[in-house]
């Protein structure tokens, strides 16, 4: 197979399946009005009562003005609320809403089925195995990539 071959057949996989898979892994944040992002941010406040903007930030690899964004979904939603940090008044926690932590349980009963379902038609061993290589082609490709692109970003500031 030539290189161009190679790159099309990229190409139709990207358009195909990467793109689909996102709807697939979205749909059901998307019943309640949230994006994958958004849930996974939820998801984090549920796990830890009074997190920081920044500490998710900094675990998800992320700007804090990206989480920000995603925040403000959740709280216009009521799914989380924000309440001044006891030690530091000039800091805010993060606490999942008791409608936050129904729906964050609901989104995670649902993309479990829905991983549950596809795991019995593609099989355990092969789900690992397409896991491991998208693993392997991430760190090897697109972290380079996306460091190489940052570095220079900071160069040209």
């Amino acid at each position: 197979m030539s290189t161009d071959e190679l790159l099309n057949q990229a190409i139709d996989i990207y358009m195909s399946s990467l793109k689909g898979l996102e709807h697939f892994v979205s749909q059901p944040a998307a019943r309640y009005s949230l994006s994958f992002e958004q849930y996974l941010v939820l998801q984090e406040v549920v796990k830890s009562p009074g997190i920081k903007l920044m500490d998710i930030a900094a675990k998800r690899q992320v700007t804090r003005s990206a989480v920000s964004r995603q925040l403000r979904v959740l709280i216009k939603n009521n799914y989380i609320k924000q309440e001044p940090d006891q030690a530091d008044r000039r800091k805010v926690s993060l606490v999942a809403t008791p409608a936050g932590q129904t729906v964050a349980v609901k989104i995670k009963q649902r993309i479990s089925e829905r991983f549950a379902k596809w795991v019995a038609v593609f099989g355990e061993e092969r789900g690992r195995l397409l896991l491991q290589l998208w693993d392997e082609f991430n760190h090897q490709v697109i972290q380079p990539e996306n460091n190489s692109k940052q570095e220079g970003e900071e160069q040209n500031d």
